[in-house]
């Protein structure tokens, strides 16, 4: 039988280039994200193998549609992807806690609904779990985002040291600087753009094909021995774990 992908997040950026790799690859590929037309568009970029489920994954009666979309097939991939910068006015106590809580639902929430709701449906053995973090994970600089995205590391952690023994793995993906995607929503400068290029040893932006390789790593052969890691994939700009 074809093998079974989830990815959320999956309509633009790094989640529609990880959707697009995995079809490349045999997979049957549902993606998941809150916007309709874009899901459409990326289904017809993957190609037939493709599926899209429109659900906001931090709210656990949505999550429920993406298990009834799987329907009881063994899962081999699933790529928590979902997830945003989210500003606000922090000038209250009410909006400090506004903030963090937006943040850490849809960043953190979103992975642990979607793995605990999909766990049942994890090929055993040989099912990857794969979390998206950032480099402000580990640099700092996004207040709640930071925060919330260092957070995922500590769950992978926490995955692989429970599931290892059922043959599943789960793994961390921290991005640098990565264009070509919806993150920055109108925010970057030609300033800030620069300044992030100058800051990578390599000196260039990542592009979202560069985290589905990663992601491809993973899920292939050669990712098998790997678990409960924080794999960077940033130019140098963060060195090390």
């Amino acid at each position: 039988m074809t093998r079974l992908a989830v990815v959320t997040g999956g309509g633009t950026g790094i989640g529609r280039a990880t959707a697009g790799m995995l079809g490349g690859e045999g997979f049957d590929v549902i993606i998941v994200g809150r916007r309709p037309e874009v899901l459409t568009d990326a289904v017809k970029w993957i190609g037939p193998q493709a599926s899209a489920v429109t659900a906001d994954v931090s709210d656990p009666a949505q999550v429920r549609t993406v298990v009834e979309a799987v329907a009881g097939r063994a899962l081999d991939v699933l790529v928590n992807n979902a997830g945003a910068y989210l500003a606000g006015d922090e000038s209250t106590l009410e909006g400090v806690a506004a903030r963090w809580r937006a943040n850490l639902d849809s960043n953190v929430l979103t992975a642990v609904l979607m793995t605990t709701a999909l766990l049942p449906s994890l090929r055993r053995p040989g099912g990857k779990i794969i979390l998206t973090s950032s480099i402000a994970a580990q640099r700092g600089g996004g207040g709640p985002y930071s925060a919330a995205k260092s957070a995922l590391h500590g769950y992978a952690l926490d995955l692989a040291t429970n599931l290892g023994a059922e043959g599943i793995t789960a793994n961390v993906i921290s991005p640098g600087y990565i264009t070509d995607s919806e993150f920055f929503d109108g925010r970057m400068t030609p300033e800030g753009h620069a300044k992030r290029v100058a800051s990578s040893l390599v000196n260039r932006a990542g592009e979202p094909q560069e985290i589905a390789e990663a992601v491809r790593w993973l899920v292939g052969p050669g990712g098998g021995f790997v678990t409960g890691q924080i794999i960077n994939v940033n130019g140098g700009t963060v060195l090390g774990r």
